[in-house]
């Protein structure tokens, strides 16, 4: 109850300029999932340097508008045209796409929609309801219990990636090692700063996440020389809300979407693109009409969209309680935070509890927002497509630019970030995924901040990792996924050796 009226007093007290930033967030927060080459991630990002001027609360409800209905905008497009918005829209492509050619198009939105709304819903209250609780449970932790959280969450990152696990091993250590660079925040000592004043600072993660997500992907799709092309335009935009029978065949969808978006949230820097293959893969499973997916299911939509957007809220508990960003939106976030003098933690609920009552309250009116948008302006936000590619990949680069710049206004962050671009763009090429090194930079300094708090506070007795008992029981988890892990890499080079041998055997 103390909750409920908390956001009711930020609303009333935001007034117009609190329901405003809600939804302009949204509006962005759609049209970066409908125009090809954005993410909301980028579309976070971009909105960034608009905030520097802004409360930390009206910040962060923009920037958290702007990331729920980026979970959903993609939907638009990949429903009616195949191509996905988002990384997390590719497993509903397959059922929304089938049923948008067999003429149901209007009730796969809807499906969408719905789905979106619930995933939402849930999540929020999850986030009201669980993450105090949880915070005063993490009050009681100490600096080796969050180093073993940490370490979780880094092994976590790489055994669910899809690519290569030596990959990502390889891009998860540039970014820790890229972390280390400039002042030890324990020691005071300066560290491979190579006598140049441009890295004795460090380099901000903020710099690297702009250049290897907004910089990489405009150099890539400008070195696809796109040229101008327009994406094909729908017939007709509409949407069509499934009735409360058809919701109660499907009940089961909702539940184990959301559910899965939850769980899958539970490990730091996750996101939502991989709750969405897992919801999917578990409907494909367990699913009562898991024989229809991928013959035009409402529950192919169903699964995935409420998982991407369930998603939001455990990335938001993982910040807000631990302090430790939950996806690279939530890294963002994170830095609005940092920018405004505000340490996330389980502290932060005593502290600012006005600001945990603008972000509740922020939270579910854009889940609402972005429910009625997403049915009321669908037709005006498909024909954004008709604009070419190459305009919206050039303001993206503008933009990446004067966000750079915009962080310490300083040159040496544009130079920073215009390096991570470029590497981006080899990684890309190479088959390195770009999440492990940008959760590597952010979770890296953090590690390393608990391990020498713990080994400062025990005299160099690392034994307490082990004898403190929820320490002990990560750190098992850990050594188990890295068991996982090492298996998973021995499994892929037998296959890649096999590979090797059919095409000397066939050559």
């Amino acid at each position: 109850m103390d909750a409920i009226t908390g956001m009711v007093q930020a609303v009333a007290s935001g007034g117009f300029v609190f329901f405003g930033l809600i939804l302009l967030g949204v509006f962005v927060g759609m049209l970066v999932g409908v125009l090809p080459g954005l993410t909301f991630v980028i579309g976070v990002l971009l909105i960034l340097p608009f905030t520097y001027a802004m409360e930390a609360s009206q910040a962060l409800v923009l920037m958290i508008a702007v990331y729920v209905a980026g979970t959903y905008g993609g939907v638009l497009t990949s429903i009616l045209l195949n191509i996905p918005g988002e990384p997390n829209d590719v497993p509903l492509t397959k059922d929304g796409y089938t049923m948008s050619r067999q003429g149901r198009a209007a009730e796969a939105l809807g499906w969408a929609a719905l789905a979106a709304l619930v995933g939402g819903i849930v999540g929020w209250i999850a986030l009201v309801f669980v993450s105090q609780p949880f915070a005063a449970l993490a009050l009681q932790f100490g600096s080796a219990e969050y180093f073993a959280i940490i370490l979780l969450g880094l092994t976590g990152v790489l055994a669910l990636s899809e690519s290569s696990t030596a990959k990502s091993f390889i891009s998860l250590f540039a970014g820790m090692l890229v972390a280390t660079v400039g002042i030890d925040d324990i020691y005071g000592a300066v560290r491979y700063d190579f006598g140049t004043d441009l890295l004795r600072d460090g380099i901000n993660y903020l710099a690297i996440l702009v250049g290897v997500y907004a910089l990489t992907e405009s150099l890539t799709r400008f070195g696809e020389r796109f040229g101008g092309k327009v994406a094909q335009q729908p017939g007709e935009v509409r949407t069509t809300l499934p009735g409360l029978s058809a919701i109660r065949s499907r009940a089961g969808s909702f539940v184990r979407g959301t559910s899965t978006g939850a769980l899958i949230s539970a490990g730091p820097g996750v996101g939502s693109t991989v709750g969405a293959f897992v919801a999917y893969g578990v409907e494909k499973q367990f699913g009562r009409h898991k024989l229809e997916l991928g013959t035009g299911s409402p529950s192919g939509i169903i699964a995935p969209q409420a998982a991407s957007t369930a998603n939001v809220s455990g990335a938001l508990i993982h910040l807000l309680v631990l302090g430790i960003p939950g996806s690279g939106a939530s890294a963002v976030l994170l830095g609005v935070f940092q920018l405004n003098n505000i340490s996330p933690g389980p502290q932060i609920f005593g502290q600012q509890p006005e600001l945990i009552s603008a972000i509740f309250a922020g939270l579910l009116l854009s889940v609402l927002a972005m429910f009625v948008m997403g049915i009321l302006a669908a037709r005006p936000l498909i024909r954004m497509l008709a604009l070419p590619e190459v305009y919206i990949t050039a303001f993206v680069v503008l933009f990446a630019y004067m966000g750079a710049f915009a962080l310490r206004q300083s040159i040496s962050d544009v130079w920073i970030m215009t390096a991570f671009g470029l590497l981006g763009v080899f990684m890309v090429r190479g088959g390195y995924p770009l999440a492990p090194l940008v959760l590597g930079a952010i979770l890296g300094p953090l590690g390393e901040r608990y391990f020498n708090t713990t080994m400062i506070r025990t005299g160099g007795d690392w034994t307490v990792f082990f004898t403190r008992p929820l320490s002990a029981v990560l750190l098992a988890i850990t050594a188990a996924t890295f068991a996982l892990l090492a298996y998973r890499t021995v499994k892929e080079n037998r296959r890649d050796r096999a590979l090797l041998e059919q095409r000397i055997a066939a050559g």
